[in-house]
């Protein structure tokens, strides 16, 4: 077998049910597996996998067993040569493991040192997401991110480790640290890791795991030619709890790694406290805006009137042109507009290529999952998505 997908949920049903639908259209031409591990919802996700994907793997735990545990057991069940690690807040292209498997197969023919793979993740708003890539955080390197200078000096090699820029967003190239959300790996890889440090229950678990391949010699490396969506805050609800964790797994890593001294000590102690309280007060709740017109991107009459009959607004309908979503200028300059991308109608690239291109404009996005009734998307990389039933 090519390909395990492994998927650990905790309470996000609606963005489970997408995820799944996304990876089930990215791994048919593959000899692929999607492994669900479930760490005890208490929503009814176990209940929708049932019914909705009776032959995907589902491992129910009886605890929540955090991130790395979680991942851990599943891998056990794995069968494929290849692994990817994936959030169940994510949406993928119908050839992002293709252009994966294609490119890390190249890779491992043409030398022996490849590490962990990661690729471009976006947010709910179609803006690229900085920790796709990052640099060891070591106190200096923390030390430029809490007092910002990644940000004022950009291009300085000294200063801009953090987020690794000197590797720019649309550039394929080695990295130290890779982020959870989206890992591809072999399998024998994660293994002869020991897999995620369940000393941790979560939270940099990824950057412990990144470092163990970066110690055995291995080369860490970002590609860019295929774009994930990761609506990032539906995983972790950020509170007191969360900067508890944060801050003491930031202070595991840096005594399980580096050697102690005064400043270290210092410097690792107050980059882990400041990055749980951005952490923190980025992650309250920003109130949501009702958007003041709707486009729906489908050749579905009746949905566009069961959409106006749902949001009370009525819904103007439009269709590829050339291969394109067109929006008129009227309405691309109109202020607060969303954008519900119809997946039975685009599939998942052209939905997530659409995000890229109209970021940081006056629109929001909503996606209609294939053969669903509830559209679902997310404002903010910091906050909860919505989910609208139909």
């Amino acid at each position: 077998m090519q390909l395990s997908v492994i998927i650990l949920n905790y309470n996000v049903r609606y963005f489970l049910e997408l995820c799944v639908l996304s990876v089930q259209k990215a791994i048919q031409n593959l000899d692929a597996e999607i492994i669900v591990i479930d760490n005890n919802s208490s929503d009814d996700s176990c209940a929708m996998m049932k019914q909705r994907f009776p032959n995907v793997k589902l491992i129910e735990n009886k605890e929540n067993s955090g991130f790395p545990k979680g991942n851990n057991i599943a891998v056990r069940e794995a069968k494929g040569e290849y692994l990817c690690i994936l959030n169940p807040d994510t949406v993928v292209s119908e050839d992002t493991f293709e252009k994966l498997l294609s490119f890390v197969s190249s890779q491992a023919q043409s030398r022996d040192d490849l590490g962990i793979v990661g690729c471009k993740l976006i947010d709910g708003t179609g803006n690229f997401l900085p920790e796709s890539k990052r640099g060891i955080p070591t106190p200096w390197v923390a030390f430029t991110k809490i007092f910002g200078l990644y940000k004022i000096f950009p291009k300085s090699s000294m200063f801009n480790k953090y987020y690794a820029q000197d590797l720019a967003e649309n550039q394929t190239g080695k990295v130290d640290i890779l982020v959870g959300a989206f890992m591809v790996m072999k399998r024998e890889l994660y293994n002869e890791l020991g897999g995620f440090d369940e000393n941790c229950f979560m939270y940099a678990d990824d950057i412990d795991l990144s470092y163990r391949a970066l110690l055995l010699q291995k080369q860490n490396c970002y590609f860019h030619e295929t774009t994930v969506i990761h609506y990032k805050g539906e995983s972790t609800v950020k509170d007191a709890t969360y900067m508890k964790h944060f801050r003491g797994f930031m202070n595991y890593f840096y005594q399980k790694h580096f050697k102690r001294s005064l400043f270290f000590n210092l410097m690792a102690r107050f980059g882990a406290f400041y990055f749980s309280i951005v952490k923190v007060f980025k992650g309250k709740s920003q109130p949501k805006v009702k958007p003041n017109q709707y486009i729906l991107v489908s050749d579905n009459e009746a949905l566009k009137e069961k959409l106006a009959t749902k949001l009370q607004k009525s819904v103007e309908r439009t269709l590829l042109e050339n291969g394109k979503i067109v929006i008129s200028q009227t309405i691309s300059k109109a202020k607060n507009t969303e954008v519900i991308l119809d997946t039975n109608y685009l599939g998942f690239k052209k939905a997530i290529a659409f995000l890229e291109e109209n970021k940081n404009k006056s629109f929001t996005f909503k996606l209609l999952p294939i053969g669903s009734n509830f559209i679902i998307g997310s404002n903010s990389s910091n906050d909860r998505g919505e989910v609208i039933n139909l």
